[in-house]
């Protein structure tokens, strides 16, 4: 009986924990199946505007004949979100195995280390000199996952200049996530919501950009005045009592030497990605052109770096694995919108939203649009998932509310991309926490006051978003 009592014990300590997103997903688009049934049918009427995209005509609702999801609809939702999606999909996965191979040549920790150590007795000047061309290259390629990479890099040069793990962590997170938020040619969550939206890919960069000058000079002066105040006073740290400093006294400072091998693998690289950059900007390049040249780029960094073919095929396999999980989790969000559509009820719930969204003044339904996509977020943490499943309903949503898709497309990158790095079920967030040694809770204390100004940033544009008609430019 003793030993029956003790092994109970456990099962009772045992704390809830958040479901796996594929559960989530699947919890989802049975739910959307389930809905069909009491959620009556409807749809709009459509015509095509200025740009080519079919656009909702406000006043034409009408309900229809029921038409139920059937079990072998359910069945296929998922199959048929793979289907539809297969470009998305196949991108994300090459993404994550050329970039596997970069960090396989060394290219990236040498370049973090030299920028750093070039800056390293000019003390809080280190701040802006890494979160801006973090910042940069995550507004232009989305890969927020490098923040694992970059921060051991930089972490025991910014605990010997006197900062602790929070500043670190910081200059990481805060300036890949500003960059990822207000993506300026992220195919990821920008492209795969325009692509939604039926705008032109990478359009309205323009304002984009100027919300990223302002979000990003907020996040580092917020930086700044923390660091400034560790390096005055230690003991003004979160994180003081953990004795940040005792692990990296030993750390070894001097310059490491790239190999002639690992320059002219930079110069290769420097060559693609203006390359990339051209194909973004003068030719629209989504998922289909980048992965071929992503998987080109892999292959031809690998082999100037003086890797092997088998290292090569390798360091794509551990990159596909990687990110593996982000790529299936685009096919089964796409489930939702399949079952949706299929039970007609797609429309209905648009009709539904444009009713509430009529109590509150126009300029606020950006808004309520972005509030949406941040509480989503904490379940569907990817944001190309996300992106399937709220785009649809949200595309519609603007159409009946005279708000711009464009503006549309604005409240879910930054409703979707500041939680990022506050929602525990961020996957390479918290991992990124682990490798600073930061505890969520304490990192939430330093954090929250940030993402309240940048909210209130965020509702400042979006707002002007309204007024100005932002449109796809």
């Amino acid at each position: 009986m003793a030993r029956h009592e003790e092994s109970k014990e456990p099962e009772k300590k045992r704390k809830w924990k958040v479901p796996h997103i594929y559960v989530i997903l699947f919890i989802m688009i049975a739910l959307a199946s389930l809905a069909s049934y009491v959620i009556p049918a409807g749809q709009f009427d459509r015509v095509e505007n200025e740009s080519g995209a079919e656009v909702i005509q406000p006043e034409t609702f009408s309900y229809i004949d029921a038409t139920a999801v059937t079990f072998y609809e359910f069945m296929f939702s998922i199959p048929d979100g793979f289907i539809q999606t297969a470009e998305i999909i196949f991108g994300i996965l090459m993404i994550g195995g050329m970039f596997a191979v970069i960090e396989r040549t060394g290219v990236i920790s040498i370049g973090v280390n030299k920028l750093a150590q070039k800056f390293s007795d000019k003390g809080l000047w280190i701040i802006p000199t890494l979160m801006i061309p973090f910042a940069l290259f995550t507004t232009f390629t989305g890969q927020v996952e490098l923040s694992l990479i970059y921060l051991p890099a930089i972490l025991p040069l910014v605990l010997k200049l006197g900062f602790d793990k929070i500043t670190a962590t910081a200059i990481v997170l805060v300036a890949t996530i500003s960059g990822f938020s207000l993506a300026l040619t992220v195919p990821a969550n920008l492209g795969t919501a325009q692509l939604i939206a039926e705008l032109p890919f990478y359009s309205g960069l323009w304002y984009r950009a100027i919300i990223l000058a302002v979000v990003l000079s907020v996040g580092m002066f917020y930086v700044w005045r923390y660091a400034k105040k560790v390096q005055t006073n230690p003991e003004l740290s979160i994180t003081f009592d953990e004795q940040d400093t005792d692990q990296h006294e030993d750390t070894d400072f001097t310059e490491t030497k790239a190999t002639k091998r690992q320059i002219y693998t930079s110069i290769t690289l420097l060559i693609a990605f203006a390359f990339l950059l051209f194909g973004l900007l003068n030719y629209g390049w989504y998922f289909r052109e980048l992965t071929g040249l992503y998987a080109l780029i892999g292959v031809a960094a690998g082999l100037v770096a003086g890797l092997s073919t088998t290292e090569i095929a390798e360091s794509f396999n551990e990159g596909f694995k990687r990110i593996l999980l982000g790529a299936i989790v685009v096919g089964i969000a796409r489930g939702i919108a399949v079952v949706l559509e299929a039970g007609e009820i797609m429309d209905t719930i648009i009709f539904a939203f444009g009713n509430f969204v009529d109590f509150m003044p126009n300029s606020l339904t950006a808004v309520f649009m972005m509030v949406v996509q941040a509480l989503l977020n904490f379940l569907i943490p990817s944001g190309s998932g996300q992106a399937m499943v709220t785009m649809p309903i949200m595309t519609g949503l603007s159409d009946l509310t005279g708000v711009t898709r464009q503006t549309a497309v604005l409240a879910f990158l930054m409703g979707d991309g500041f939680t990022n790095i506050f929602y525990p079920t961020s996957g390479y967030f918290m991992a990124t926490l682990a490798i600073a040694g930061v505890r969520w809770e304490k990192w939430l204390k330093f954090i929250f006051p940030l993402l309240i100004v940048w909210y209130s940033i965020a509702i400042v544009f979006l707002i002007i978003a309204q007024f100005i008609d932002y449109g796809p430019m």
